[in-house]
């Protein structure tokens, strides 16, 4: 039996809070004091190298994700899917940390670079947000059987997350030489 969105109310809800909560909390952090570059004595000067493996690490099981689907194999492409939202998960965590307790980081660049850059940066941060209740709703929908609800949403799904998941590399690339050592 299908179960429909509208027969449960509360996941509009739950995804909904969610989805608002995330950008809210990322863009605080913008505006929050930073304490250091420490939490106790655990350093987080690693952690923007850590979300770029993360990062690429997302990248390729929504790639895998998308080759198993394509070659009918769900139980597979279910592996790389769930894979994909746990490290996207793990990597808002260690951001929220970094970001919360790190130093602060200019891009250095000039000229035409600098103007990539900032296209970049900022199409990715807006399209991480927009991506979040798609990312939700694609993975309630697989789990409560609404098929085809989910592969319509995950037309659209698809390419930004995985847009997403490669300018955060693309951006930790260009930004990382400015890093302090």
């Amino acid at each position: 039996m299908e179960v429909s969105i509208k027969q449960n109310p509360k996941m509009n809800w739950v995804i909904g809070i969610v989805s608002v909560a995330i950008p809210v909390v990322v863009a605080l952090l913008f505006y929050a004091q930073r304490t250091g570059n420490s939490i106790g004595n655990a350093d987080v000067g690693l952690l923007p190298h850590l979300n770029a493996m993360l990062n690429t690490a997302t990248f390729f099981c929504l790639l895998g994700g998308f080759y198993a689907v394509k070659n009918k194999n769900v139980s597979l492409h279910r592996t790389f899917m769930m894979a994909a939202f746990t490290l996207s998960s793990i990597f808002l965590v260690s951001y929220v940390i970094y970001h919360s307790q790190g130093h602060q980081v200019s891009f250095g660049g000039e000229g035409a670079i600098r103007y990539f850059y900032f296209f970049v940066l900022i199409t990715h941060i807006l399209l991480s947000a927009i991506v979040v209740p798609f990312v939700l709703f694609a993975i309630y929908f697989a789990w409560s059987g609404q098929i085809a609800k989910h592969k319509k949403l995950v037309k659209w799904t698809f390419p930004i997350w995985t847009y997403v998941a490669a300018t955060g590399v693309l951006v930790y690339l260009m930004i990382s030489p400015y890093y302090p050592v």
